[in-house]
């Protein structure tokens, strides 16, 4: 094959560099091009377009039945009773920002497993216009999608205009996270930090919980792990692990501290050997600044990293996920307090059916014994009414609390009641024993 000339390949970097000139513009710019109808897709987490979002709802009133389709948001201003008529969002997980207007009925939710966004965006919701934050552009024309992947390729290939903000603290990933310049209509350019979160403090019932969980992940394994002070106690217990893979739809602080220990080197991975595999991030600056140009880590969309057949085809997958409440056939409720809708599905459901896939494969379901100061048992007789099952009594493997772990896979309904109620809180077992009773459950 022929190279190109020096001559040549300068021509074509002069040429994304003009390309981008004429792209770029103000956020005003950008959102004038929404039309009333229109059905939008932003990123979740720190890939949403903040300032674009911002002058979309500056003009709200202009507009009339205009859709916006993501999953955990970041700006409020669209969040509002008054908002429905001109910017109506259909929540695929909520976030402290849209939580309020789901619960109210100002905003829409909608079920759905992780993995499967790309393709119900594919098959089911129209996208007009899409918005992402980027990485600056490289030489050969191409924006990283930086932290957050998962469904964003999806809406960028399928929308009729692609809105950019390019935004120099934004990582640049390596994987299957390219955007080209051809593809993009309106350059945006911001220099706000990103938004973080800051590491959550780690309780002492946390710390017991992660200390459990340390105990039962053997060297070499292959992690998923959430957000949280759960998440966070375990990856401290991990410290001294030895060959530990990452494969996980979130990258975090947590995952720095053991990659830099040691702990994790992605060695005896049988598939990405050497790589750390994610779909989104949040955390830190000190992540953001570890992932720029890492060639350890790897973001790729939510379809590969979520997929359960994927999960299964790596050995030894270790999923870690927190929930809300549990009923003594094992039914996990993550996501709502009743009718209440909290969050969301998310990749729960995906990693628990990878890892019971997965060849020496464990999952775990973890949660504090009690809520509310002590008052609630987490561990109940049956899920309160109205209740979403996150994770169901099928799926679910392992559920620990501060008190041990409970296996549940493979258990009679009589075992599984045992089991659980040996891990519930001592204040709450008695009444426990009495409901399994009068249920047949021992």
């Amino acid at each position: 094959m022929e190279v190109p000339p020096v001559k040549s390949i300068a021509l074509a970097k002069s040429s994304f560099e003009q390309e981008y000139r004429q792209k770029r513009c103000t956020p005003a710019e950008a959102a004038s091009v929404v039309r009333s109808g229109d059905h939008l897709c932003f990123p979740l987490g720190v890939g949403e377009p903040t300032l674009f979002v911002k002058a979309l709802a500056a003009r709200k009133r202009e507009l009339e039945g205009v859709v916006v389709n993501q999953q955990h948001h970041l700006c409020p201003d669209y969040f509002t009773e008054d908002s429905v008529p001109h910017i109506k969002v259909n929540a695929w997980f909520t976030s402290h920002v849209s939580r309020e207007a789901v619960q109210k009925g100002w905003a829409d939710f909608v079920p759905n497993h992780f993995h499967e966004v790309p393709k119900l965006l594919r098959e089911y919701w129209p996208v007009d216009v899409a918005g992402t934050v980027v990485s600056p552009m490289d030489e050969f024309g191409y924006f990283t999608c930086s932290l957050s992947v998962g469904y964003t390729m999806e809406a960028v290939k399928k929308a009729e205009k692609v809105v950019v903000q390019v935004n120099p603290h934004a990582p640049r990933t390596h994987g299957n996270c390219h955007i080209h310049i051809s593809e993009v209509d309106h350059i945006i350019e911001c220099d706000e930090p990103l938004k973080e979160l800051q590491i959550p403090e780690v309780s002492p019932v946390e710390e017991a919980i992660g200390g459990y969980l340390a105990e039962m992940i053997p060297d070499g394994s292959c992690l998923q792990l959430g957000w949280g002070g759960i998440p966070n106690a375990v990856t401290r217990a991990l410290l001294h692990k030895k060959d530990l893979g990452i494969h996980t739809e979130l990258m975090s602080d947590g995952i720095v501290d053991l990659m830099l220990s040691g702990a994790v080197n992605n060695s005896r991975k049988n598939i990405h050997r050497g790589k750390a595999l994610a779909t989104f991030a949040l955390g830190t600056k000190r992540l953001f600044d570890f992932m720029n140009e890492n060639p350890m880590i790897e973001m790729h969309p939510v379809d590969y990293v979520n997929d359960p057949a994927v999960i299964g085809s790596i050995d030894n997958v270790v999923a870690i996920n927190a929930t809300i409440q549990v009923d003594l056939l094992g039914q996990c409720c993550s996501e709502s307090f009743g009718h209440l809708q909290w969050s969301g599905t998310g990749g729960q459901a995906d990693f628990a059916r990878g890892a019971n896939r997965s060849r020496g494969g464990k999952a775990f379901i973890a949660t504090a014994s009690t809520a509310k100061k002590g008052t609630v048992s987490c561990i109940v007789p049956t899920l309160t009414p109205g209740s979403s099952v996150t994770t169901s009594k099928n799926d679910v493997d392992h559920v620990v609390t501060e008190f041990g772990v409970a296996k549940l896979r493979g258990q009679t309904a009589k075992q599984r009641a045992m089991n659980l109620i040996n891990v519930a809180h001592p204040d709450f077992r008695g009444e426990l024993m009495e409901a399994a009773r009068r249920m047949n459950r021992i």
